[in-house]
C-alpha cells in the first residue's frame, strides 16, 4: 500500500475523521420540522442540462442521495451544503470515511449519505430553540455531500484501487463526482417550494463552504431581489498548482462553475482565488470566510496535495512534515488579508487554535478568540449592506485574533 509521506497514515485518518466529527454531530437544544427528500429521476436543471442525484456509489456503499428541507417563521432562507473531505485520484479515492475503520486507515471522502443523518439533531445554526441563534426562525435547506467533489462536479470517474487494508474492492471502480448534479436537483425542488425570501443565506462547511461559494451565483440568479450572504466556514483554499491543473486533480471532477461569475473557463483559477472571484462577481453580496489560524483538516489535506500533486505554490516554505502548518498559515491569513484589502463586500474571521468548522458545533455560540463573539459577527454580517456600513447599529468587519495574521518563518 502507498505510504503517504510527511503526515503518515495513521495521523491523517486520526486528524481528517477525527476533527470532522468532534463536536458536529452534537445534540440541539430544539428540532424543526424537517422534511426528507428523496428525488428520483432527472429534472431539467438551472443550467438547461438534465441531472440526476446519486452518491458517489463506491463499492459496498448506498448510491440513493437525499437532502431535507424545513419551513420556518421568517420571510429568510438558508441553504447549508455539508462537508465531508474530497477525493480527486486512486490513491485518494481509495479511502472513504467509515466509523468502523481503525484509525491508522486514511478516510478522506464520506462516499454516501450517512445512516440516520438528521439535521434536526445537529447543534450550532441548526438549534432552532437556541434564542442566539441568529437564523432559528429562518427556513433551511441541508444539502449532504457524498461525492468528493466540493459540490461542484459532474462526472464519472475509474480509479485503481491502491490497496485497501478493509475493503474488499475491484481492481478498478467507478466513482460518481456529481456534486454539482445533486444541486441542481435540490435547487429545482427549492425554487418550487421557497417563494424569494428577504434575505438568503448560502453557507456551507469544509468542503460544503467551497460547495457555498461556488453554487452562490446559481442560488442569487434564482432569488435575485433576496439580500444575498455567503459564508465558508473553514474552506480557505490552500491548494498545490498541480492539483489545481491536474487529472487527476482538480480536473477530475469537471467542475461547474458559474460562467457569469467565474470566466467561460474557470479551470484555470486557483483554489484560493475561488472566494475572491465569487465575492467580485457578486457585488451585491456579503462575502466571508471563517478559519482558524491552524486548521487541521485543512492542513491535512495540502500535505496530501504536496504528497501527490506539489510542490505548493510560490513562496512555500520545502514541503517537510515540519514545514507543512506553518506553510498553510502563511499562504490562508496572507490571502484573506489580500482578499480583504480589494473587496469592499469580502470579510474573515480568523480564530486561535487549530480545530475545524463550527456551523454545526456549539463553538459556533462560544468562539470569541477574535475580540468579537463569531456567533455575534456572523448576525451582523445577516442585518449589513454590502458596502460594509454597518446597518441596525452592527459593525461588520474583519477579526482575528491576536498574532492570527503573523507571518512566520518556514522551519529549517
Amino acid at each position: 500500500m502507498q505510504h503517504l509521506n510527511g503526515i503518515g497514515r495513521a495521523g491523517l485518518a486520526c486528524l481528517i475523521l477525527g476533527t470532522l466529527s468532534a463536536g458536529a454531530l452534537a445534540d440541539s437544544k430544539g428540532s424543526g420540522t424537517w422534511q426528507k427528500y428523496t428525488p428520483t429521476g432527472a429534472v431539467r436543471g438551472a443550467d438547461g442540462q438534465m441531472h440526476s442525484a446519486t452518491c458517489s456509489g463506491f463499492p459496498g456503499t448506498d448510491k440513493t442521495f437525499s437532502f431535507w428541507m424545513k419551513k420556518g417563521k421568517s420571510p429568510n432562507l438558508v441553504v447549508y451544503f455539508e462537508g465531508g473531505g474530497a477525493c480527486w485520484d486512486s490513491a485518494t479515492c481509495t479511502f472513504p470515511m467509515n466509523d468502523l475503520l481503525p484509525a491508522q486507515v486514511p478516510q478522506l471522502y464520506m462516499p454516501a449519505v450517512p445512516a440516520g443523518a438528521d439535521p434536526a439533531t445537529y447543534s450550532g445554526i441548526f438549534e432552532v430553540a437556541n434564542p442566539d441563534n441568529p437564523v432559528k426562525d429562518w427556513s433551511m435547506v441541508y444539502i449532504p455531500y457524498c461525492t468528493g467533489d466540493l459540490h461542484t462536479g459532474s462526472a464519472t470517474r475509474t480509479y485503481a484501487n491502491v490497496g485497501h487494508p478493509a475493503f474488499p474492492l475491484p481492481a478498478t471502480f467507478e466513482i460518481q463526482h456529481r456534486g454539482f448534479d445533486n444541486f441542481m436537483v435540490v435547487l429545482d425542488s427549492v425554487k418550487k417550494t421557497f417563494r424569494e425570501p428577504e434575505k438568503l443565506l448560502v453557507t456551507g462547511s469544509s468542503a460544503g463552504g467551497y460547495g457555498a461559494t461556488a453554487n452562490a451565483p446559481w442560488l442569487q440568479r434564482s432569488y435575485p431581489e433576496a439580500k444575498l450572504s455567503v459564508l465558508a466556514d473553514a474552506s480557505q483554499g490552500v491548494t498545490t498548482p498541480g492539483f489545481d491543473n491536474g487529472n487527476p486533480g482538480r480536473k477530475s471532477w469537471n467542475m461547474q462553475l458559474a460562467p457569469w461569475v467565474f470566466g467561460a473557463d474557470s479551470s484555470g483559477i486557483p483554489g484560493p482565488d475561488l472566494m475572491r472571484v465569487a465575492a467580485k462577481g457578486l457585488r451585491k453580496a456579503r462575502v466571508a470566510q471563517f478559519t482558524t489560524e491552524y486548521d487541521a483538516v485543512q492542513i491535512g489535506f495540502y500535505g496530501v496535495m504536496l504528497q501527490l500533486a506539489g510542490p505548493g505554490p510560490a513562496g512555500s516554505c520545502f514541503p517537510t512534515a515540519a514545514n507543512i502548518p506553518v506553510d498553510w498559515h502563511n499562504h490562508a491569513v496572507s490571502k484573506v488579508q489580500a482578499d480583504a484589502a480589494a473587496l469592499p463586500n469580502y470579510h474573515y474571521y480568523v480564530a486561535q487554535g487549530s480545530y475545524h468548522t463550527n456551523l454545526r458545533s456549539p463553538v459556533f455560540y462560544t468562539e470569541s478568540s477574535a475580540g468579537t463573539r463569531y456567533r455575534d459577527w456572523v448576525n451582523a454580517m445577516l442585518g449589513q449592506r454590502a458596502d460594509g456600513q454597518s446597518s441596525h447599529g452592527r459593525v461588520w468587519d474583519d477579526a482575528a485574533c491576536p498574532l492570527c495574521l503573523y507571518q512566520l518563518p518556514c522551519p529549517q
